[in-house]
Parts: C-alpha cells; sequence; structure tokens
C-alpha cells in the first residue's frame, strides 16, 4: 500500500520551521515593542552640555511674546516644544497646566511647525501654561536645538546650556521623578538667578 502526500509525516524540518519562525517573529515584536516604550526619550543628544542655539521666534498668533535664546539666560527653565496637531502633547497639556501655577521654573514653549490659527485655538481652548511661546512655523528653530519629533522637553541650566532632553509626552511621574529633581540640582548649585 503506498502513502497519499497527505498521509505522509510531516518532515523534521518542517516542523522546526513551523516552530523556529513564529518564535522569532515573536522576539523581533517584542524588541520593536519595546523600543517604542522605552527608547524615545532616551534619545542621544549632541546638545546635551552645550549652550542653546541662537534663536528668535515671533510669538504665536494671539499672544504678545515671542521666544528667544535671551529669554532663557541667566535662571533655570524648561523648554517644551509642542504642537496643535500632536496627540502626545495633548495628554502632556494638563500636566505642564498645573505645573505652570507653581511659579518654581519658568516654563517656555516652542511651538513648533502649527499653522497660525491652529495654534492660536489649541491654546485657547486648553490652556496656556508657557511664560513665552515662540512660533517655530517652518521648523528651522526645531532642526537648530535637534528635535526628532513632538512632544520634546529640555532643561536649560541657567548658564544657558541644555542639560537635559526628554523625547516623548510628560507625565506627572516624569515631571517629578526625573525633570523636577534636575531642575532643584541645577538651582542649587548654579549661581544667584538673575530675575527678569
Amino acid at each position: 500500500m503506498t502513502k497519499t502526500p497527505a498521509q505522509e509525516p510531516v518532515s523534521r524540518r518542517g516542523i522546526s520551521v513551523l516552530i523556529v519562525v513564529p518564535i522569532l517573529a515573536l522576539a523581533l515584536l517584542a524588541t520593536f515593542a519595546w523600543g517604542l516604550l522605552n527608547g524615545p526619550s532616551t534619545l542621544p543628544s549632541a546638545l546635551i552640555g552645550k549652550q542653546v542655539p541662537t534663536f528668535a521666534l515671533p510669538p504665536v498668533l494671539g499672544r504678545d511674546d515671542g521666544l528667544s535664546t535671551q529669554d532663557l539666560a541667566g535662571h533655570v527653565s524648561i523648554v517644551n516644544v509642542f504642537a496643535s496637531w500632536c496627540v502626545p502633547c495633548r495628554a502632556e497639556h494638563p500636566v505642564f497646566m498645573a505645573f505652570s501655577t507653581t511659579g518654581e521654573v519658568p516654563l517656555y514653549g516652542i511651538n513648533y511647525k502649527d499653522p497660525p490659527e491652529q495654534a492660536r485655538a489649541w491654546l485657547d481652548e486648553l490652556g496656556d501654561p508657557y511664560a513665552r511661546i515662540g512660533a517655530d512655523r517652518d521648523g528651522r528653530a526645531g532642526i537648530e536645538w535637534g528635535v526628532y519629533g513632538v512632544p520634546e522637553t529640555y532643561i536649560v541650566a541657567a548658564d544657558g546650556t541644555i542639560a537635559y532632553r526628554h523625547v516623548g509626552p510628560i507625565s506627572q511621574a516624569i515631571l517629578n521623578d526625573t525633570l523636577l529633581p534636575i531642575v532643584r540640582r541645577l538651582q542649587t548649585s548654579a549661581p544667584k538667578e538673575v530675575s527678569q
């Protein structure tokens, strides 16, 4: 009696492929997922320890003050790069709204590649936590800062150097456990801050 192809036993090689391929795919997927969840905030920045780029941005439509390099001089500050079209920016915005009421450190904004009317509407709807906001309509200042995408948040030391960079949305835990300890360390180690 001869066996038909359907009755032939599956070869060991066929079984190996059926097991190894899904395991490799799962490992690759797990690595990719880990990178998405853990990698963004650890992206390297060539600007850490270097002076803030020279820039001067006009104000966002409907606001009085823009943002420039000089506004960051003489005190520790936080600079947040955001856009109205950015979903994670919307998620972090309530954290900044609550934080802005503390007055612990100035929070400045760089509005990245936003149509003027959309930026204005977004801030009018959600609130404006920023001491000053510069409109980076063409993204040139973002390039100078080394922005990969929004949101990104920087801590600037009193001497005008970039001390820290976070890529991705800021949660209350990140603010409390990462950003504020750096800000406080810089404030205590900095020469007496110049009030503006």
